[in-house]
């Protein structure tokens, strides 16, 4: 199996709701804002847990916060 991509539109949802910051949904589902700023940058991939908790500070499904693309 090989490697797999996982997009987001973090970035986008954080603008739509009040213009939230990094640090912002950081603090609420408790992780660093460097830890936002990597999976905004698809440079890390969030647990599946975190990627819940993301999702639902949107109260968005996860499928319209992350996106799964395998090569």
């Amino acid at each position: 199996m090989g490697k797999s991509l996982i997009s987001n539109n973090i970035r986008k949802l954080r603008f739509e709701h009040d213009e939230m910051t990094q640090q912002q949904l950081a603090d609420k589902v408790g992780v660093t804002r460097q830890t936002i700023v990597a999976i905004e940058n698809a440079k890390y991939s969030p647990s599946l847990e975190l990627a819940f908790r993301i999702a639902h500070i949107f109260g968005s499904p996860l499928e319209d916060v992350f996106s799964y693309h395998p090569k």
